[in-house]
C-alpha cells in the first residue's frame, strides 16, 4: 500500500504583468503582496473560505498580520506559483504560512500571515469563529499540513534591536 505524502496547496502559474516591474528591474515589492493574495485564494476556495463563502453567508477573512521575506529577484517575462502551508488554526484565525517559486523551481519569497474570520452582517464588521462545517473543512488541511516538515522560514522577526 502506498501512502500518500501531504503537500501544500500549489496555485497555478502565475504571470507577472508589465507594469508591476520596478525602475530596478524586478518585480516591485508591492506586487508580491498581490501575487501571494492570488496564490491563497484557491486554498481558501477549497475550505469554503472564498467569494461564495462571503456572498452567501456574509462572512469573510481580513488579513490581519504578514511578514514577508524577499529571497531572490523575479525579473520580467516570469511566471510564479505559491504554496500555501496552514501551520495554526483556532477557532477565529487562520496561520498560513506561503512560499512563492519561480518557475525553475528557486525560491524567491515567503509570507507568514494571519487572518481573522470576520462577520460582515450587522452594522460593523467584527471577528467571529469560522461556521463549524467550514472549521472542519480547514481543520482537515490543517491536519494534513501538519504532517509536512516546519517551514524554515517561519517565525522569523527583523533581528536589528535585541529584545
Amino acid at each position: 500500500m502506498t501512502v500518500r505524502q501531504p503537500a501544500p496547496f500549489r496555485s497555478d502559474l502565475m504571470a507577472l504583468e508589465p507594469e508591476w516591474i520596478d525602475y530596478n528591474g524586478h518585480l516591485n515589492l508591492a506586487y508580491y503582496h498581490v501575487l501571494f493574495d492570488r496564490g491563497i485564494d484557491g486554498l481558501f476556495d477549497a475550505v469554503g473560505l472564498g467569494e461564495a463563502y462571503r456572498a452567501s453567508r456574509g462572512m469573510t477573512t481580513y488579513s490581519v498580520e504578514t511578514h514577508v521575506c524577499y529571497l531572490r529577484e523575479v525579473p520580467p517575462g516570469s511566471l510564479v506559483r505559491v504554496t500555501a502551508q496552514i501551520v495554526g488554526l483556532d477557532a477565529k484565525r487562520l496561520h498560513v504560512f506561503q512560499e512563492m517559486f519561480h518557475e525553475d523551481g528557486w525560491r524567491a519569497a515567503t509570507l507568514e500571515g494571519l487572518s481573522l474570520s470576520i462577520d460582515q452582517r450587522g452594522d460593523r464588521p467584527r471577528a467571529a469563529p469560522f461556521p463549524d462545517d467550514v472549521y472542519q473543512r480547514i481543520a482537515a488541511m490543517a491536519a494534513e499540513h501538519a504532517r509536512l516538515p516546519r517551514p524554515d522560514r517561519m517565525g522569523r522577526r527583523i533581528p536589528l534591536v535585541q529584545a
